[in-house]
């Protein structure tokens, strides 16, 4: 590490050591200006989570884009996110004006180490893949049981639908269960 990877009190400087973390965890990244790192990170329900990591002049911002606002159910999608708040580490759900749904956090620029890069990077993805699906069902319920319903219609692939399965055929289920218990 040269001089210039140094800040002014000679410990390693905030962007040498988000880049070696990085690099070091074979994560794909850019940086699109000085201070500021776009990181790709891979997932299982939501395919990738896109997370900036702005340097600023005492701490460092996370930010990533989860969500674009709910078609309906805004209330109960934001109370559920809310709920978990409480309970992760590093960043917490967020809503932008529009109400876009984010993971937002800051850490101390003397925090800023290898592993905690690598602790808040893995709280990010794991908390966009893992509540992401749940989120979907919450605030686009309408739209995903059309398409099934539509894609059902014309013989079309369910493939990209398929973790919606048992969501999407609940309404026909709980729509039997309601008919039987008024026949009786």
């Amino acid at each position: 590490m040269g001089d210039a990877d140094r800040a002014e009190d000679g410990s390693p400087d905030v962007a040498s050591v988000i880049a070696a973390a990085l690099e070091e965890r074979e994560l794909s990244y850019e940086r699109p200006e000085s201070g500021r790192f776009v990181v790709t990170l891979p997932g299982t329900k939501k395919l990738q989570t896109i997370c900036w990591l702005i340097i600023g002049a005492h701490a460092l911002r996370v930010e990533a884009f989860v969500c674009r606002q709910p078609d309906e159910n805004r209330e109960q999608l934001w109370s559920y996110l809310l709920q978990h708040n409480s309970r992760m580490y590093g960043v917490a759900y967020s809503i932008d004006s529009v109400g876009d749904i984010y993971l937002v956090g800051r850490l101390g620029l003397h925090a800023v180490t290898a592993e905690e890069i690598d602790r808040l990077l893995g709280s990010v993805l794991t908390y966009a893949d893992e509540h992401f699906n749940t989120m979907l069902e919450i605030g686009f319920g309408s739209s995903i049981r059309r398409e099934w319903d539509w894609r059902i219609s014309r013989g079309e692939s369910l493939a990209n639908l398929a973790a919606f399965a048992e969501f999407a055929q609940r309404r026909d289920r709980d729509a039997g269960t309601d008919a039987a218990a008024t026949d009786s």
